[in-house]
């Protein structure tokens, strides 16, 4: 089930909404909201939800050990880090890995075909997080089964993120308030996110799927560049947009998550795009790997070599490929670069915006790209496709159709912080004005959004797959 399909906007989110508000106490709510959210996740993994509840009962019971007094912490903490890392691998990176190994040393090895369970490194990730905070810190343990089950499968953020860290949530789920006013803030917010997607992710991502399964003699310089620049806004407002929905729906049902993005195309350099950048991820390989390793606290040479590992781990988290490894390292790269270059040699502010721009974009083709000689070819034409042929000029004509224009331009004008800085001039006495009108707004867009799902077939969520 995914947030914007007729089902869960009609039937499962009404429902769940009205009966938590119905069930008296925190534990019944908690209990309702655990149910609700393996149905939610059964819907689309009926035999996975075992996997899940798996993991649920993993890291419960290495909570557990690692509270009591009987067993060396450090090798509880070992055995439980390798069981999840192993089911990751199994389901997620074991036919990647007989692959390799094939191509390497020649056919040898079976490549098992496993289905990938939809949020297995999402709700891996928390288990993780889990027991590192409770070896951290016995007193983060969670004496209840329950409330364990609820931080890990809760529904808003379970197969799609944001990472949501234990100790950012447990007490919000022994003790949270709801309101009218935070139920409608959430409702806005889901709304928000929800447009983001099916209104303009949906569309710029029609416009990069035409760039990137064009054969190579229908395509050319310009529309390689336009569908790479419109893979960058698809994936942005693709995630964003579900970061918002999650958020949103976490306000309604008391839980606030933090932000996941922070308007990344503004950044300066490649460091700040990825402290603006899917920033429950970054953080999470900083707490839990890049500080564990020595972070910056062993010398220059280890703490680039720190980094190199973090951005191939960040690669290899979102597939199992090469175009994702190489797009983790590709990132790491330019990080270790800045690093390695002097301030008075860094270009000017608006220099480096560009700059930082243009590698995001090119990092973006290998992340969008099936495989790598597509990439390559996708590269080839960026920078060497300068003949038109009449293909390349039909397929440039179909992306730049004026309903499509519209929308980019409506993209790239929504990449940048409006809306914060219509908050702030808000608070110069026209709070309540802008507020109400913020809520109309809401209406309208929620109404163009059921029209497009009503007439679109269209549909995709990019995080899915990791």
């Amino acid at each position: 089930m995914v947030f914007s399909s007729p089902a869960f906007l009609f039937a499962f989110l009404p429902a769940v909404f009205l009966l938590e508000r119905l069930v008296p106490g925190v534990k019944g709510k908690n209990l309702l909201l655990t149910v609700a959210s393996l149905l939610f996740y059964a819907v689309g993994e009926p035999v996975y939800v075992l996997l899940l509840l798996a993991s649920v009962l993993l890291n419960y019971t290495a909570g557990r050990l690692l509270a009591g007094p009987r067993l060396p912490k450090k090798l509880v903490l070992g055995l439980t880090v390798a069981l999840n890392l192993g089911l990751l691998s199994v389901f997620k990176y074991a036919g990647f890995a007989a692959d390799t190994v094939n191509r390497l040393l020649g056919p040898s090895l079976p490549v098992p075909d496993i289905a990938l369970p939809i949020g297995i490194s999402f709700f891996t990730f928390q288990g993780l997080s889990y027991v590192v905070d409770v070896y951290r810190d016995e007193t983060m343990v969670s004496r209840s089964l329950l409330k364990l089950a609820l931080y890990i499968s809760f529904f808003p953020q379970l197969i799609a993120g944001p990472i949501v860290k234990y100790h950012d949530v447990s007490l919000q789920i022994d003790s949270r308030e709801t309101s009218p006013a935070l139920t409608a803030d959430g409702a806005r917010r889901f709304i928000l996110g929800l447009s983001k997607k099916l209104l303009l992710s949906n569309t710029v991502g029609q416009m990069a799927d035409l760039a990137f399964t064009a054969p190579a003699a229908g395509l050319d310089a310009r529309s390689a560049w336009l569908g790479a620049l419109c893979y960058m806004l698809q994936i942005y407002f693709d995630f964003s947009g579900y970061s918002d929905m999650a958020i949103g729906l976490g306000k309604m049902f008391g839980f606030r998550f933090l932000e996941n993005f922070d308007y990344p195309y503004i950044s300066s350099s490649v460091k700040e795009f990825w402290r603006r950048w899917h920033i429950s991820l970054s953080s999470w390989f900083r707490d839990y790997l890049y500080i564990p390793l020595g972070g910056n606290r062993k010398g220059r040479l280890r703490t680039e070599l720190n980094k190199c590992l973090v951005f191939f781990c960040t690669g290899l988290w979102h597939g199992a490929s090469w175009n994702f490894v190489l797009w983790g390292l590709w990132h790491g790269a330019f990080i270790i670069l800045e690093d390695l270059t002097p301030k008075k040699r860094r270009p000017p502010k608006a220099m480096a915006h560009v700059t930082t721009l243009l590698i995001v974009l090119l990092g973006f083709v290998l992340f969008r790209a099936d495989t790598l000689p597509i990439a390559g070819m996708m590269y080839g034409k960026m920078f060497a496709g300068f003949a038109a042929t009449a293909q390349s000029q039909a397929l440039l004509r179909a992306m730049l159709t004026p309903y499509n224009l519209f929308i980019l331009a409506l993209c790239l004008a929504f990449s940048l912080p409006i809306l914060p800085r219509l908050r702030a001039w808000a608070r110069g006495g026209r709070g309540r004005l802008l507020r109400a009108g913020s809520y109309v707004a809401a209406g309208a867009l929620f109404a163009l959004c059921v029209m497009n799902l009503a007439g679109s077939q269209f549909n995709p969520f990019i995080y899915f797959r990791f």
